[in-house]
């Protein structure tokens, strides 16, 4: 791998890392909106992380492509370990902040 190429694979892992570093920064403050009963700020927060994380996939499945074609060397150097691990906790922090905003929304009603 060139100087070139390595620089390049470490900036898209920033991004990956930086995308999805945001989306999962969304996720938590949409439990913490859900929490407060803003459950339409909650679901924006959602929207956004969604977003962020999407843009995280995007710079990944670049990789994944670039792996496939030949047009690099399928290496994985420890930044983008780092990067699918954070790919991976933002997914799993969505998952738990839709199940916790359901749990709050189930409470609300109770209290109504």
């Amino acid at each position: 791998m060139t100087p070139e190429e390595k620089e390049e694979l470490q900036l898209i892992c920033f991004e990956i890392i930086s995308y999805v570093g945001m989306a999962k920064s969304c996720f938590i403050n949409a439990v913490r909106q859900a929490h407060a009963g803003d459950f339409d700020a909650a679901d924006a927060a959602i929207a956004e992380g969604d977003e962020a994380y999407g843009k995280g996939h995007d710079a990944h499945m670049r990789l994944l492509q670039a792996d496939a074609a030949g047009e690099r060397e399928p290496v994985a150097p420890l930044i983008l370990l780092h990067a699918e691990d954070q790919m991976a906790s933002a997914e799993t922090v969505r998952i738990m902040a839709t199940e916790l905003m359901v749990v709050h929304r189930e409470l609300a009603a109770l209290k109504a």
